[in-house]
């Protein structure tokens, strides 16, 4: 059993001991300590927070708690119920609130939830401010409102409805030449809101044929929900057996996206922005931003046409900072967070289809045909377990020291080193005495080999 205090929300199993799970006591301290925090931000005597959640078992549980210890800190409530993360994000600023509450744990197994904290803007909050919901959540230092300053809850409904739209208004949406095509699409979306959002968008979008599988909002998820190559093997053989022209699929509150062509095999999740990016960048020019452990493929799309490719620190918040201070057109993570900022800054895997699906038409390609006019990197994810006393930020900064001299590093977060068309991250965990190690190159073998050289340097350092 494991709870997890992060600077952009409070995750953990369901059940089990206070302060060692997501238990109500847990849910209920983060969620007052939270109010508090917006309160602090934001001047006035009236409060309103939008709360929404995907749609896993223990979500209507946590809603209620969350809801109610809203009320009780005197903040009214917008309920939209089952939702999407960036469903959730719009609706903060559609309805002028002063902050947002997510229900969700994203891409982790059923037995986990989280609440995911979002400022006025529809974003999530900074480390420096995640901070200070955890410490006034560690010092118990919020106070309920009297009976008479209690907050109401009022339910919304439609907001998909709303985000969808919004996305059909986008120049770049084509509509008309989706709607020629005559595309048949399968759909993979984990029992969860996916299933709600995403066949109603392909239909909106002109879609002809829609092939949904595990499309109920049960919660009931059949299999890992992180859209990863292994987890993805039925919607590949409903492509098939279909001959439908693209897959998509999508974590359980939909904001990562990761394509299959028609053959039923894997586009890429590193590929979902590289594609999505260079479709916008051939409309409209500028500059694009992922995090500094996404594909390098994103850079060299950027570049071919003309614009500039910035990378920042690992985590949504951070690349939305770099992309407003770059003013970047396009942006996200490898893992298929696409960031489109025409629609608001958040990872939206609904946006990112409707981009893809019009890119992918007015290609005239297929799926793999268009996959193979990008440039093909390997992305390989390792990790080093070191000893608790282990000095981690010491051993970054030799393995920085020894080849700072040769090859050009980035220290924005961890160490990031540039061997030509390769490269290697590393990151020390925030919760475990591990270094994270990235590492990606044309090939396996030499992602791998990458990765090995760097761990024999840690080894090194550390004296194993």
């Amino acid at each position: 059993m494991t709870l997890i205090k992060s600077i952009s929300g409070i995750r953990g199993t369901i059940g089990g001991k206070p302060s060692e799970n997501l238990t109500p006591i847990d849910i209920v301290k983060f969620t007052a300590a939270f109010a508090t925090f917006i309160r602090e931000q934001r001047s006035g005597n009236h409060y309103r927070f939008v709360v929404g959640r995907d749609a896993r078992v223990s979500g209507d549980m946590v809603n209620h708690l969350v809801a109610g210890t809203l009320m009780g800190m005197g903040v009214d409530v917008m309920d939209v119920g089952l939702s999407t993360t960036p469903t959730v994000e719009m609706a903060v600023t559609e309805m002028k609130a002063d902050g947002g509450i997510i229900i969700t744990a994203s891409h982790n197994p059923a037995q986990w939830n989280a609440l995911k904290l979002l400022n006025h803007k529809g974003e999530f909050i900074s480390d420096k401010e995640g901070h200070r919901v955890l410490d006034i959540a560690e010092e118990q230092g919020y106070e309920y409102a009297s009976f008479d300053g209690l907050g109401r809850i009022t339910e919304i409904s439609r907001m998909i409805d709303k985000h969808i739209n919004q996305i059909l208004e986008l120049p770049l949406v084509d509509v008309e030449a989706i709607k020629k095509a005559q595309l048949t699409v399968a759909v993979d979306a984990v029992n969860s809101t996916g299933g709600i959002a995403i066949p109603l968008l392909l239909k909106k979008l002109g879609v002809e044929t829609v092939l949904p599988l595990y499309c109920e909002p049960t919660g009931d998820f059949p299999h890992n929900p992180e859209p990863l190559p292994e987890n993805v093997k039925d919607l590949s053989s409903k492509i098939r057996e279909n001959q439908a022209d693209v897959g998509f699929v999508v974590d359980p509150d939909v904001d990562r996206l990761a394509i299959l062509a028609e053959d039923g095999s894997m586009f890429g999740e590193e590929y979902t922005l590289v594609a999505v990016a260079d479709y916008v960048l051939k409309n409209k020019k500028g500059d694009t931003v992922s995090n500094m452990s996404s594909t390098q493929a994103l850079r060299d799309v950027t570049k071919k046409h003309g614009g500039t490719h910035y990378a920042s620190a690992v985590g949504e918040v951070n690349v939305v900072d770099k992309m407003k201070a770059k003013n970047a057109v396009i942006g996200g993570e490898g893992n298929g967070g696409v960031i489109y900022p025409a629609l608001h800054y958040g990872r939206d895997a609904l946006v990112g289809i409707a981009l893809f699906l019009s890119h992918l038409v007015k290609s005239e390609m297929k799926v793999s045909e268009l996959r193979n006019t990008y440039p093909d990197y390997v992305l390989s994810k390792n990790k080093k377990e070191l000893t608790p006393d282990m000095d981690i930020d010491n051993i970054l900064k030799r393995i920085r020291e020894k080849y700072e001299n040769e090859y050009p590093i980035n220290t924005e977060d961890g160490v990031k080193i540039e061997f030509g068309e390769k490269w290697v991250h590393l990151r020390k965990s925030n919760t475990e005495p591990i270094i994270r190690i990235y590492s990606e190159s044309a090939t396996k073998e030499e992602s791998e080999e990458l990765a090995n050289l760097i761990i024999k340097d840690i080894e090194t350092v550390a004296g194993e």
